[in-house]
């Protein structure tokens, strides 16, 4: 297969990388026709960074503990990504805020999951948090990243049933086979130049999503 043209995905990682497995499985089965370019992690010795060593994807390790402050981590993450000339920024459990300036440099091409149907439950511990509440339905949303945390324009959803019997982690293992379903498919949406992000929100072939983005259904 040729990949001249092919887009060229950064994806951030902090941890054992199962969005990012999620990627490499939906290239290596041409369902996402991207080149995954760099695996980048802040912090060393994580399951991800063996996952892409695996697949032969290149890696770096920028140790957030090793910088001054966040500014500057941001800064070099920033020159360490745009070395690779990528289209797309994907956070795959990225477990950093990033900050103004960072975001608005990729403006449009950063995308992060959140393991809730935002707006509902920005922030941490959402599975928790949706069973405290009583919900009869939780999931995951893929979004543009921008400057507030967690309220960029969601791209796609994926709902999930909330059973009597749900612990946070009985519940987050469920909503996480959806998040390996939605992720990939909103970026390969991008990657075809079907999904966009104008200043009136995301659009996809050209029609803007509503404010809960498109709603999939699994089978």
């Amino acid at each position: 297969m040729k990949t001249a043209h092919l887009k060229k995905l950064a994806i951030l990682i902090s941890g054992s990388g199962s969005n990012l497995q999620a990627f490499i499985d939906a290239v290596a089965n041409h369902k996402l026709s991207a080149n995954i370019a760099v695996v980048i992690s802040n912090r060393p010795d994580v399951k991800g960074l063996e996952r892409a060593a695996n697949a032969g994807i290149p890696t770096e390790v920028l140790d957030h503990k090793q910088f001054s402050d966040r500014n500057v981590f941001d800064q070099q993450l920033m020159k360490t990504i745009d070395q690779y000339g990528v289209d797309a920024v994907i956070l795959a459990g990225f477990m950093r805020i990033l900050g103004d300036d960072f975001v608005r440099h990729y403006q449009g091409k950063l995308f992060n999951i959140h393991p809730s149907l935002l707006p509902k439950y920005p922030g941490l511990h959402t599975h928790q948090r949706a069973i405290a509440a009583g919900d009869r339905e939780a999931g995951a949303s893929v979004h543009f990243v921008v400057p507030e945390l967690d309220a960029g324009p969601i791209v796609i959803q994926a709902r999930v049933a909330v059973k009597k019997e749900d612990d946070a982690d009985s519940l987050a293992k469920r909503v996480l086979e959806q998040e390996h379903q939605i992720y990939p498919l909103a970026v390969k949406w991008f990657c075809d130049k079907r999904l966009v992000l104008t200043q009136t929100g995301a659009l996809l072939d050209g029609q803007l999503l509503p404010a809960t983005g498109f709603q999939f259904q699994h089978p």
